[in-house]
């Protein structure tokens, strides 16, 4: 695998959505782009929720991608426009500090992000003026990560731009990062895929250090991906970042339940470290440990020794300052019982064994029940969907990307794929005006794509 991002050079007009997209930047700002770059969304086939507690996932890209047209300028700003016409133009002087408005999630702030990453990175000032047009192809707040891929595409953009080079790895864990100044506490997963995916192959996706490993999907099986057509921002909501808090401060009760200082950890694979426990070991410590009835405040900070004021600034995000009570004896539970069956996914692709995709089909179905039941991030229309997908011939089939809304992912034997659309498309898409007008960017076969890449033109 290249270590760095690919510059393709290719012929703009055997290409239609560069043609188009070279078109109507010419439009707008009377002149070509210098070059293109594209970072392609995601899904997760397993491991929903334990990236940001320091755990493995499974997941490979997507076609469906974020394309920019970019020309460097002397104008001393950066201009950023939109091929969707509802995502408002924006300019941002180059002199200026990059502010982003966390309680404001626009479009054009998620691209903010990625630009302020790499100029803090090389402490670049000025920047390079720019021009930008972006293209999106990923449906908004659908769980298939449009705003990292943008946040990528952003990052790639501006390390172009600005003349500077840097790996894969180190443009993915820059992105993770700088995706926090919108406020979401993500764990590195959707930035990881997207720089670091190949052709033809899913991934293990390690962190610490940020690894990437091939997983050879079974044949005989494809991953069909529909979307239940409700949207979730999930930086405009506190629905993620609760769960994060809720997974740190049970990380901080185990640790201190074992009598392992619980100062320095804040993910569960902290703790199962610490305390030098399979994950096993580790499920069976929280239901010893943990008690399934909420924690309210009171309790945390008596059994942490900690004051109220240490546990808003140390333990609680800016955005769950108001939470009560906390859930930590479900959070805890999945996240040690999904990081175990990402081990298993990937142990059964590598078998190669005949029974695969049925033993894989039930993992992704014990995920979604996990997601749904103890990390409570599914939703009513997520559920029925699911449903409808497994009556209609998946063996698998599971929320993919934060919940609450978006997609579900779906395994599917190979001779059945045609009759599962079928199907979906007749139970779930047609009874719905709303969701019948969707459907066509809402359900369709899935194979695992390209990383992000910079194209040029021949």
């Amino acid at each position: 695998m290249a270590t760095i991002p690919p510059k393709i050079k290719t012929e703009i007009t055997t290409n239609e959505r560069l043609k188009t997209l070279k078109n109507t930047f010419e439009a707008k700002y009377g002149q070509s782009p210098l070059f293109y770059a594209c970072a392609p969304g995601r899904v997760n086939l397993i491991g929903e929720h334990i990236d940001y507690c320091g755990y493995s996932v499974l997941p490979m890209a997507i076609e469906q991608s974020i394309l920019a047209a970019v020309c460097v300028n002397h104008s001393g700003k950066i201009q950023l426009s939109n091929t969707n016409p509802q995502y408002q133009d924006y300019t941002v002087s180059c002199s200026e500090e990059i502010t982003i408005d966390k309680d404001n999630p626009k479009w054009y702030y998620y691209f903010l992000c990625g630009v302020k990453g790499i100029q803090e990175k090389f402490g670049i000032t000025p920047l390079a003026g720019m021009s930008c047009v972006v293209d999106g192809t990923i449906p908004p707040s659908s769980g298939l990560s449009s705003s990292s891929a943008l946040v990528c595409c952003s990052g790639l953009v501006t390390m172009e731009a600005n003349q500077k080079s840097l790996s894969k790895v180190e443009l993915a864990e820059i992105c993770a990062k700088c995706e926090r100044y919108i406020g979401t506490e993500g764990g590195g997963m959707d930035q990881s895929i997207s720089f670091l995916a190949e052709r033809g192959t899913a991934k293990l996706i390690e962190f610490q250090p940020l690894r990437a490993t091939d997983v050879k999907l079974p044949d005989g099986a494809v991953f069909v991906i529909s979307n239940c057509c409700k949207e979730m921002n999930k930086a405009a909501s506190s629905h993620y970042n609760i769960r994060v808090v809720e997974c740190r401060i049970a990380t901080k009760m185990l640790a201190k339940a074992r009598g392992v200082d619980p100062g320095n950890l804040l993910k569960l694979a902290q703790a199962q470290v610490a305390l030098k426990a399979s994950l096993e070991e580790m499920l069976a410590l929280v239901d010893e440990v943990l008690h399934p009835e909420p924690y309210s405040r009171e309790e945390i900070c008596k059994v942490l020794c900690i004051t109220e004021e240490q546990f808003s600034t140390d333990l609680l995000s800016a955005n769950t300052q108001d939470e009560t009570h906390f859930k930590l004896h479900q959070r805890a539970k999945h996240v040690y019982g999904e990081a175990a069956r990402v081990l298993k996914f990937k142990s059964v692709c590598d078998s190669g064994a005949a029974e695969s995709i049925q033993l894989l089909g039930e993992l992704m179905n014990q995920s979604h029940a996990s997601c749904r039941d103890l990390y409570e991030c599914s939703c009513s229309e997520l559920d029925q969907l699911v449903d409808i997908c497994l009556k209609s011939g998946a063996v698998g089939s599971r929320l993919t990307g934060a919940g609450w809304g978006g997609c579900a992912v779906s395994m599917v034997p190979s001779e059945k794929v045609e009759s599962f659309l079928q199907a979906v498309r007749g139970a779930y898409y047609l009874p719905d005006p709303r969701r019948a007008a969707m459907e066509k960017q809402s359900l369709f076969v899935s194979k695992p794509g390209d990383g992000a890449r910079i194209f040029l033109e021949e």
